[in-house]
């Protein structure tokens, strides 16, 4: 596996949309997300989430869910139940006007679905982590990280699993 975020650079960000214009601010708000503290990264979470998923998805959105997805899966993202809830955010958003970028972006989310079912179920890393500490009050804040990555994983998985709407087509389960 590469570098975190590697495939990045790969995008035309420039030629994508959020909420608010170019996309070419979306690569930096991916990489606070991935290497900020934890207030950087929530704050990178939260302007994320106001480009590409409310009130509407867009074509940047579907670029970004794959990076979304990495940064889930990356223990050391300070945030990752706030990944999971924004990509939720996603499944939840459409946009009226352009009903492919919704089914897009949703199949983008769907598609993570192995990774959010072993989030949801997945508590030995953390737990290990935890364990290996020293202080009560680290383990406490790693065990507390991780329950809040585990309750995020399920809500996620609950509606990736329940999901419909009028651009996407009925799944099989």
């Amino acid at each position: 596996m590469g570098t975190v975020l590697g495939e990045m650079r790969n995008v035309p960000w420039h030629e994508l949309q959020h909420a608010y214009g170019s996309a070419s601010q979306v690569p930096g708000m991916l990489s606070r997300i991935a290497w900020g503290d934890g207030p950087t990264a929530e704050d990178a979470l939260s302007d994320l989430g106001q480009w590409i998923a409310a009130p509407a998805v867009f074509d940047a959105t579907v670029a970004a869910v794959p990076f979304l997805w990495e940064l889930a899966a990356t223990e050391t993202v300070k945030d990752r139940a706030g990944v999971l809830e924004l990509l939720a955010a996603i499944l939840a958003s459409g946009h009226d006007l352009h009903p492919e970028w919704t089914r897009a972006a949703h199949d983008a989310v769907v598609a993570g679905r192995p990774t959010v079912a072993r989030l949801a179920a997945d508590a030995s890393s953390a737990e290990a982590e935890a364990e290996a500490q020293t202080h009560a009050h680290v383990r406490a804040q790693a065990q507390a990280r991780q329950q809040a990555v585990r309750d995020a994983a399920v809500r996620l998985l609950a509606a990736i699993d329940g999901h419909i709407c009028a651009a996407c087509p009925p799944r099989a389960l």
